[in-house]
C-alpha cells in the first residue's frame, strides 16, 4: 500500500510538510546556523523565511498533482506512467479525486482515472463518471460515461460527456444533457454551467420542464439560485391547460412564477394574444400585456387591438384597454368596427356565457351601419350585440333610437335590428325633411345592408312629408296615430306605409304648418356625433410612437 508521508528530517521531523521542498529545509536548516543578530533582525529574518517558504509550498501545490493513497503501486517506465490501483486518491489545492484505479503521469503532471471515479472541489462541488483525464497544469477535467456534476444544495447536471475548468469554474457538456434542481428539469444537446455565478446555459433543442410549464427552445439561460429562466431566442411555454406562450425576450421567474419578457405571443384554443411587453403572474393569475396588443378570436373573426390588456386566468376574463378597437370581418368582406374606453372579453366553456363588452364612449362604424353608445355587449352565442345608454345607429338616410337596441349578426352581416321601449327612427329625404316615426317598441329587418323594412308594436306614430308624384311638389305632412306600423323601404327610403289596428290620420297642407308640426314629440337629429372611420379607427398608435 501507497501511503505519503513527508518528513525533512531527524531535527525536524515534527514539521513533514517541509519535506516537500528541498530549498525550504535548506533555508531553515541555514537560518539554524545564523550568528547571534538583534530581535528586530531576528524577527524580520524569520518573517521572511516563512513568506518564502510559504510562496514554494504554494507553488507548488498549485502546480502538482499528488499522489494520497492507492492499494498498489507499479510503474510502467516505457509507458511513462505509475499505476495505481485500489482506493486511489489525488490531490490539488481544495480538490480531492478518488477512483478504483489510474494512471499518474508525473512530468506530464496529468492523470487517467477509472472505475468509480469522484471528484470533490472543495465542499460545494462533487462530480462523478467512469472515466476521467485530469491536466495538473490547466486544472482542467475532462470526465466521460455517466458523469453527474452536483453543486450541493442548488443543481444536479447528468451527462455523458463533461469538460470541467476549475480556475473559470464552469462545467461544459457538448453531447446532450439534463440539469434537474428543486423545481426545473432542463435539458439540451449542449451547454455549460457557471458554479461562481450559478448560470447555466443551454443550446439546441432546449426543453424545460417544471409543474406549471412545458418550455422549447433553441437557446436560454437558467439560474439555479434565483430559479429565474432568461429567453434568449424565440422560446415556446405550453401551460398546464393547454395555452401556448411564444416568448422573444425576457425571463420568467419559477419559484415566484412571474414573468416579464418581450415580443411575445399567447394562445389559446379560442384566442392568440401577442404584444410588446409582458409580465405574467401565474400565482396571481394575472398576465398583463403592453404596447401594440393585438388579440384575434379564432372562433368569431374578430381583433381586438390596443396599447394594454390584463388577462385575469382564474376568472376567464380579458380586460382591454388605451386606445381599444375591434375589427370584425362580415362575410360580404365589410368589417365593422368597434371602440371605447375598455373592452372586456368574457371566455367560458358554456357558449351562452360568452361574451364581448365596451364600455364607455362605444363607437361603431361600418360602411352601411355606424352607431354610439355609452356601452355594449356582444354575446357569442346567438350574435348579438346589444346597446345600452343613449344609443344611436345610423344607417344610410335613416336613424335609429331607443332606450336599447340591440342587433342580430347573421352570417356575419347585420340582419335585425331591435329597438326596445321609445323606438325612433328618423328618414332624411333628398330635400332635407325628416321623415318620423315612433313606437313602443321596433324591429327593422336588413336586406343587402340596407333597412327592408320596419314593424312597429305599440303606440305607433308616423309623420311623413307628402310630394306631388309628377312635379314633386310638397304638398303637405301626413300623420298617423295607432297601434302597429309596417314600413317597407327601398334604396334607404320610406316607399310604403301599413297602418295597424285603428289608425287615426291627419293631412296637414303647407299654409297651415307651423315648427312643431313638422316633429314628433322625442323627435332629435343627431348627425353631428354621427361617426366615421377616422372616429372608430385610430390611426396607428404604436408603442415607439408613444414615448
Amino acid at each position: 500500500m501507497y501511503q505519503n508521508t513527508d518528513v525533512c528530517g531527524p531535527k525536524f521531523a515534527t514539521i513533514s510538510i517541509f519535506r516537500t521542498n528541498a530549498v525550504a529545509c535548506t533555508m531553515m536548516k541555514a537560518s539554524h546556523q545564523l550568528p547571534v543578530v538583534s530581535i528586530q533582525d531576528a524577527i524580520r529574518i524569520l518573517a521572511l523565511t516563512v513568506l518564502c517558504l510559504v510562496a514554494a509550498l504554494t507553488t507548488f501545490a498549485q502546480k502538482n498533482v499528488k499522489l494520497e493513497h492507492a492499494d498498489q503501486l507499479s510503474f510502467e517506465r516505457d509507458k511513462g506512467y505509475q499505476k495505481l490501483t485500489g482506493n486511489v486518491v489525488f490531490t490539488q489545492n481544495q480538490t480531492t479525486i478518488y477512483c478504483d484505479s489510474a494512471y499518474l503521469y508525473k512530468e506530464q503532471n496529468s492523470v487517467e482515472a477509472f472505475g468509480r471515479v469522484r471528484i470533490t472541489e472543495g465542499d460545494s462541488v462533487v462530480v462523478t463518471s467512469r472515466r476521467l483525464e485530469y491536466d495538473g497544469n490547466t486544472k482542467k477535467a475532462r470526465l466521460r460515461d455517466n458523469v453527474v456534476f452536483v453543486k450541493l444544495g442548488t443543481a444536479t447536471l447528468y451527462t455523458d460527456r463533461l469538460d470541467y475548468d476549475r480556475p473559470s469554474n464552469i462545467a461544459y457538456y457538448f453531447d446532450g444533457g439534463k440539469l434537474v434542481d428543486s423545481i426545473n428539469t432542463l435539458t439540451s444537446v449542449r451547454g455549460y454551467y457557471d458554479v461562481n455565478s450559478n448560470m447555466a446555459s443551454f443550446k439546441r433543442d432546449v426543453h424545460v420542464v417544471n409543474p406549471d410549464y412545458t418550455m422549447t427552445s433553441d437557446s436560454l439561460q437558467y439560474n439555479t439560485r434565483t430559479k429565474v429562466v432568461y429567453f434568449r431566442t424565440p422560446t415556446t411555454a405550453v401551460d398546464k391547460e393547454g395555452r401556448t406562450f411564444i416568448y422573444e425576450d425576457g425571463e420568467y421567474d419559477t419559484r415566484t412564477k412571474q414573468s416579464d419578457f418581450t415580443e411575445g405571443v399567447a394562445e389559446s384554443p379560442s384566442y392568440q394574444l401577442s404584444g410588446n411587453d409582458w409580465r405574467l403572474d401565474r400565482v396571481r393569475q394575472l398576465y398583463q400585456v403592453r404596447g401594440d396588443v393585438e388579440m384575434v378570436s379564432k372562433e368569431e373573426n374578430l381583433i381586438i387591438y390596443s396599447q394594454a390588456v390584463d388577462y385575469y386566468k382564474g376568472q376567464e376574463i380579458t380586460k382591454v384597454y388605451d386606445n381599444a378597437w375591434v375589427a370584425k370581418i362580415t362575410d360580404d368582406q365589410d368589417t365593422l368596427f368597434i371602440t371605447a374606453d375598455t373592452l372586456v372579453s368574457i371566455e367560458s366553456d358554456i357558449p351562452e356565457n360568452k361574451r364581448l363588452l365596451a364600455y364607455h364612449n362605444v363607437k361603431i362604424y361600418k360602411k352601411d351601419m355606424q352607431g354610439v353608445a355609452d356601452s355594449l355587449v356582444y354575446i357569442a352565442a346567438d350574435s348579438t350585440i346589444h346597446f345600452y345608454r343613449d344609443p344611436v345607429l345610423w344607417n344610410t338616410g335613416n336613424q335609429m333610437t331607443a332606450d336599447s337596441v340591440s342587433m342580430l349578426i347573421k352570417n356575419n352581416t347585420i340582419s335585425k335590428i331591435f329597438l326596445i321601449r321609445n323606438a325612433f327612427v328618423v328618414s332624411q329625404d333628398t330635400l332635407k325633411n325628416f321623415n318620423q316615426i315612433k313606437g313602443r317598441d321596433m324591429t327593422a329587418d336588413f336586406k343587402d345592408g340596407n333597412i327592408h323594412q320596419v314593424i312597429v308594436r305599440g303606440n305607433g306614430e308616423s309623420l311623413y312629408f307628402v310630394f306631388d308624384e309628377d312635379d314633386l311638389t310638397f304638398t303637405g305632412i301626413n300623420r298617423i296615430i295607432c297601434s302597429n306600423i309596417l314600413i317597407r323601404f327601398r334604396e334607404g327610403r320610406v316607399y310604403d306605409l301599413n297602418f295597424y289596428v285603428q289608425p287615426d290620420a291627419s293631412f296637414v297642407p303647407p299654409h297651415e304648418l307651423t315648427d312643431d308640426m313638422k316633429t314628433l314629440k322625442g323627435f332629435t337629429w343627431r348627425e353631428e356625433i354621427r361617426p366615421t372611420r377616422d372616429d372608430v379607427v385610430p390611426k396607428k398608435v404604436t408603442a415607439d410612437t408613444r414615448k
